[in-house]
């Protein structure tokens, strides 16, 4: 079991910095091709900050551990929305301001209800992981075009890239030269399938040995340690009272979770989503984005009286998931 356990949690970390590497690598060349900001955040740092979740849902799918790769998608989107902004608004009580933030607010309550809608009726294959993909890209297309040029308007994937920026600093004239910036985006695209593949061994022999299923594996473990990035670049956000970014971060990477990474699994292992997170699982999910949606629209405001609920919320259900469930 103690063996496993350290497979497990290397592979974490050589997942969270393979992410790091790769991020950091893409916005490098981004920036020396000169891309614009809006773009790199949409893009660069919007799939980049999700490539963890990614391949190791992608690559638990493909290995026949279906309970880890959607209990990461599940259980990521609740860390984020619970956890994560509950902790931000903890730190720094913040106002939402950008007219971006409220479609984006929206259309993760519709992604979120739509793949629970597609999970309820068996309706999982790769027709719809291939219609998630087309709803992000058709998703990042409005958010380019609405956002380019309008600053009142920046949503989600905007405050992805300005989030990331208050973490990493990341400059023009600093940047990285291209083969500095090729090396780390190629080494860090290797650390991820290394240490997607760690993950994913360690926690399906945990879940053998310690007798818990894959699924709350899944939901927990490995959903926090690929969402740990997400937590530190919204605790910083926060402190800097800039916590607007942080609420942007939580709902871009929930879009990207849902629409992307469910999508991408969807097609990988098609039918595979497991018969236990319907009862529970995926009504919270939902009733935690409808939470977001009804405070944001109630107040506009996060004070730390909303991010005691929403962190409680989160903590009441992992007690359910670990000793009740």
């Amino acid at each position: 079991m103690i063996f496993s356990l350290i497979i497990l949690l290397t592979g974490l970390v050589v997942l969270v910095v393979g992410g790091e590497l790769l991020v950091r690598g893409a916005v490098h060349f981004a920036v020396r091709a000169r891309v614009s900001p809006l773009l790199v955040g949409i893009v660069v740092i919007g799939f980049g900050t999700s490539m963890p979740e990614l391949v190791t849902s992608v690559r638990a799918a493909m290995a026949g551990s279906p309970g880890i790769a959607w209990g990461n998608v599940v259980g990521s989107n609740l860390i984020n929305t619970l956890a994560i902004l509950g902790v931000a608004a903890l730190i720094g009580p913040f106002v939402l301001s950008g007219k971006g933030l409220w479609r984006d607010s929206t259309m993760a309550l519709g992604a979120t209800a739509l793949l629970y809608g597609l999970a309820q009726f068996g309706l999982i294959g790769r027709w719809a992981g291939a219609a998630l993909l087309a709803l992000l890209i058709g998703y990042l297309l409005l958010a380019y075009f609405q956002e380019r040029g309008h600053a009142a308007i920046h949503g989600a994937a905007f405050d992805k890239g300005a989030a990331h920026e208050e973490l990493e600093h990341f400059g023009g004239e600093g940047s990285a030269p291209w083969f500095i910036a090729a090396l780390m985006t190629l080494g860090g695209l290797a650390l991820l399938v290394i240490g997607g593949g760690m993950l994913v061994h360690g926690a399906v022999a945990l879940a053998r040995v310690a007798g818990i299923s894959e699924t709350v594996i899944g939901l927990t473990i490995v959903a926090f340690g690929t969402s740990a990035p997400e937590l530190v670049t919204a605790a910083v956000a926060a402190w800097r009272r800039h916590g607007e970014l942080a609420f942007g971060n939580v709902i871009g990477s929930n879009l990207y979770n849902i629409l992307g990474i469910g999508g991408f699994t969807a097609i990988a292992a098609p039918n595979s989503v497991p018969a236990e997170l319907l009862p529970v699982e995926f009504p919270v999910l939902l009733a935690s984005a409808v939470a977001v949606l009804v405070i944001a629209m109630w107040r506009g405001r996060f004070g730390r009286l909303a991010g005691a609920i929403l962190l409680s919320g989160y903590l009441a259900h992992l007690v359910f998931l670990l000793f009740v469930g």
